[in-house]
């Protein structure tokens, strides 16, 4: 979550109304614009589940999908909570983390990392025993996190501090603060590449880094991606779908070509993405409360609608087993809600 998005959230309109359409586009190695797409999003609410800590605000999501649990950033209610996928019923929470943003589960070390952004520190919980288990100091506002398998070790966005904290994941200890030279949005671990990326949101970048040798290998500029912070990078097709929160954009970064092939229009202020990799299907959040899908496959990419689903519906997450798309809401009726939707 961008820093300044969670400020300009505070001064949303309460509600916004109608449904976004915007081109569909189709993959070469030039940007290629073809018939727009005019149905909206085709997602139906299957139930909203009550979650506790009140009616404030939600960020981030990672699921263990061999454990079968959703872990969820009440990022103002200074809480992480459980959420147990096949019973659909809150199980657990892990308190006293302030103020709560990025946040994954590594099911090897069976560890779930989450960034306290009022702390400057990654908060370490056991995923068995949901006690916290060590403290990591990071640059200021951390955020994002990504994990490289290969040398065990995790990567923090530290938006306002303009660096990424490294730290070994086996011993909990940092190595370094890489300096990024700009606000830095998201972060990510690709596995084809072996490569970690973030984007640079004050200077229109995505950067890419070796994560062994801790230096910067490459910075690309995203033309037309104005504050690039949230991102998801497909293994198949080999893409990085990337979110330019300043002007409701997105681009698709092509990872062999290192070109853009891709843009168009979501929700104002998009946040939060999430990929089915069984349905190829995308989703992008937004402050806005617009959720925008896309069809990814084939080296092509359609965009299957974008509709106003709920006011904060700015973090989604996707059950790999099932295709349920999850949103935590933090406002629904009086109360703080996950709602679980699916393809119709």
């Amino acid at each position: 979550m961008k820093a300044t998005a969670y400020l300009r959230s505070l001064v949303l309109p309460l509600l916004f109304l109608g449904v976004l359409t915007s081109p569909s586009y189709s993959v070469a190695r030039q940007e290629k614009k073809t018939t727009p797409v005019l149905q909206a999003l085709k997602l139906q609410s299957v139930r909203d589940v009550p979650l506790p800590g009140g009616t404030s605000r939600f960020d981030y999501q990672t699921i263990d999908q061999s454990r079968r649990r959703l872990f969820i950033s009440h990022m103002g209610a200074n809480l992480m909570l459980v959420y147990d996928l096949d019973s659909n019923k809150a199980v657990g929470s892990v308190t006293d983390i302030p103020r709560p943003t990025g946040i994954l589960a590594v099911s090897e070390l069976n560890r779930v990392y989450v960034s306290a952004s009022a702390a400057n520190k990654v908060y370490v919980v056991d995923e068995t025993s949901l006690k916290t288990i060590a403290t990591i100091p990071t640059g200021s506002f951390p955020d994002g996190i990504a994990y490289d398998p290969g040398a065990k070790r995790i990567f923090v966005s530290c938006e306002f501090g303009s660096v990424v904290t490294v730290f070994d994941a086996l011993n909990d200890k940092v190595i370094t603060n890489m300096h990024i030279g700009g606000h830095v949005g998201n972060t990510h671990y690709d596995p084809i590449s072996k490569k970690i990326f973030s984007t640079v949101q004050s200077l229109g970048e995505i950067v890419e880094i070796n994560p062994k040798t801790l230096s910067i290998v490459a910075r690309y500029h995203l033309k037309g991606c104005e504050g690039p912070h949230g991102f998801y990078i497909i293994e198949n097709p080999h893409y990085a779908f990337i979110t330019g929160e300043d002007n409701a954009t997105y681009v698709v970064f092509d990872m062999s070509s290192k070109q853009i092939i891709a843009r168009g229009k979501v929700g104002d202020a998009p946040d939060v993405l999430a990929y089915d990799r069984g349905y190829h299907r995308l989703y992008v959040g937004s402050e806005s409360g617009v959720v925008s899908g896309f069809s990814i496959e084939h080296g092509s990419i359609r965009e299957i609608g974008s509709r106003f689903l709920a006011k904060h519906a700015h973090s989604v997450s996707v059950d790999q087993k099932t295709h349920q798309v999850y949103l935590p809401l933090q406002d629904v009726g009086g109360r703080a809600v996950l709602r679980i939707l699916k393809e119709y």
